[in-house]
């Protein structure tokens, strides 16, 4: 089974009872964004917290 599936299944089991779907949405959207970045990291894809600031600061422009 994929990764990504496995982390779905578990997060949704974790979930209570009663939650709404916009609850589930939510916490399968942010485990799929964190092994994402994980994913990134583990390829060398990053930056550093300098860089980020700075491109945020031309988006701003």
């Amino acid at each position: 089974m994929s990764l990504i599936k496995e982390a779905t299944i578990e997060t949704i089991k974790r979930l209570p009872d009663d939650c709404s779907l916009e609850d589930i949405m939510y916490e399968i959207n942010f485990v799929a964004q964190v092994l994402e970045g994980l994913k990134d990291a583990e390829e060398g894809k990053l930056i550093t917290t300098e860089d980020l600031l700075n491109r945020v600061e031309e988006w701003a422009k």
